[in-house]
């Protein structure tokens, strides 16, 4: 039996014989004879990253280990989501050390992503706070992963997308928060001059995070909103219910458009009257803004979507320039345009943070989208920068070698312990792993 299975964005949908991750025997079992595919747990990556001739499904594999409330560290199965991680900690005045902008990431997606969130600036990226995993390798065999332990293996599956083996369980260390509450400041920039600017001016804070507006031009090129935040010592830890809303139906094609986004884009620069703003929110709106409409993704049609997520180094000012005006020139503007700030690169292989700002944005699969990624490749390549493999849906085989260095080592390891032959994706493929 096949089953259709695609990433958040829809595209590219594939063909797969669906596993089920229940216990590690049976799975190991399964290694050890004709397997060739990958683990997929939430599809919360856009791209194809979790799609091959055969995914291993662990979602069900979400079990609570071991909480420890008095130190803060937490072990559980890689199928247990960030959602059932913070209902049970944040009540206990713990919360995770980073976090992306969706509450439904497994932990398992979190080290094979190497998740950053809106304080990598300050606090890294999530394997940064991995005590260790174990590790189920294409033989089947188990084995623990740690920054002391099985080193290399550890650096190559930390963002390494799930090419390395699966992962089981492990153990990772929370932070202490006084409340549910963030406080939040909001401030409008009305230029990329400016934003930049205030970015550099407020790095003190832990969280930052910047919409843009990726449509306008000229004396108001990358006229933003930023969004700065400190857990609250005011406030409990009293979390109402969601109140979450569903997207029912795919929207036509012609909802987004280049005069329906830059209306969103003018509407919401301009909802914030004042030039800067104060005010506590709970830790939802703050980060998962988008997680109270489920299935938002549809809003860009049957045709899905993909998302063009670059880091470049803090210096290339003009290169982000050059980026913004080629996007508008194409009038494919995205109206979830993110921009932040990172901090310095860890060791892992594979992961994607280095210092420098990072610009996410989405866009509908359209006529001619294509024809602009390459040119914001060779923007990128060109500004000593590189693309988001847990974002992918397009990256050639050369851009990912350019702007990974360690892509050699990886592909040795891989080979090494026989993974390139049990372990693949369609990106793998794509991208010569």
């Amino acid at each position: 039996m096949t089953i259709e299975v695609s990433g958040w964005g829809r595209f590219p949908v594939a063909q797969a014989k669906p596993l089920i991750l229940k216990d590690s025997a049976t799975l190991s079992e399964t290694l050890r004879k004709s397997f060739r595919g990958i683990a997929y747990g939430m599809g919360r990556s856009y791209g194809d990253s979790a799609l091959s001739e055969q995914v291993v499904f662990t979602h069900s594999y979400n079990h609570f280990i071991d909480f420890d409330s008095k130190n803060g560290l937490l072990r559980v199965q890689a199928g247990t989501t960030l959602k059932e991680m913070l209902d049970v900690i944040v009540p206990k005045g713990w919360f995770l050390p980073v976090t992306p902008g969706t509450q439904f990431v497994t932990f398992g997606g979190a080290i094979a992503s190497d998740i950053h969130g809106k304080n990598h600036h300050k606090e890294g990226s999530f394997c940064d706070y991995v005590n260790w995993y174990r590790l189920m390798l294409p033989s089947g065999e188990v084995v623990t992963c740690s920054p002391t332990e099985n080193v290399d293996l550890f650096r190559a599956t930390n963002g390494g997308m799930g090419l390395t083996g699966i992962i089981l369980d492990g153990e990772f260390r929370l932070k202490p928060i006084q409340s549910a509450f963030i406080d939040m400041i909001t401030i409008k920039a009305r230029d990329l001059d400016e934003i930049l600017a205030l970015f550099d001016e407020h790095v003190g804070f832990t969280y930052s995070v910047a919409w843009i507006d990726t449509l306008a031009r000229g004396k108001h090129m990358g006229r933003s909103v930023l969004m700065l935040g400190e857990h609250s010592t005011d406030g409990d830890f009293s979390i109402p219910e969601p109140n979450e809303k569903s997207l029912p139906i795919d929207f036509p094609d012609f909802v987004l458009n280049p005069l329906s986004v830059a209306l969103f884009n003018t509407l919401y620069y301009n909802k914030n009257f004042h030039k800067q703003s104060q005010n506590r929110v709970l830790y939802r709106p703050y980060f998962y803004p988008l997680d109270a409409v489920l299935y938002w993704n549809k809003m860009y049609g049957k045709r899905g979507f993909t998302q063009y997520q670059f880091v470049i180094p803090k210096s290339e000012t003009i290169a982000l320039r050059k980026i913004l005006d080629e996007i508008a020139k194409a009038k494919s503007g995205s109206f979830l345009a993110v921009l932040k700030l990172f901090g310095k690169e860890n060791e892992n292989w594979l992961s994607f943070p280095k210092e420098g700002y990072t610009l996410a944005l989405d866009f509908p699969i359209r006529n001619g989208i294509f024809e602009l990624f390459k040119r914001l490749d060779a923007l990128v390549l060109d500004a000593g920068g590189r693309l988001y493999l847990t974002k992918d849906a397009t990256m050639s085989k050369e851009m990912f070698r350019a702007g990974y260095p360690n892509w050699q080592k990886f592909v040795e390891l891989r080979k090494a312990i026989g993974a390139d032959k049990v372990f693949a994706s369609l990106q793998s493929e794509r991208l010569g792993l």
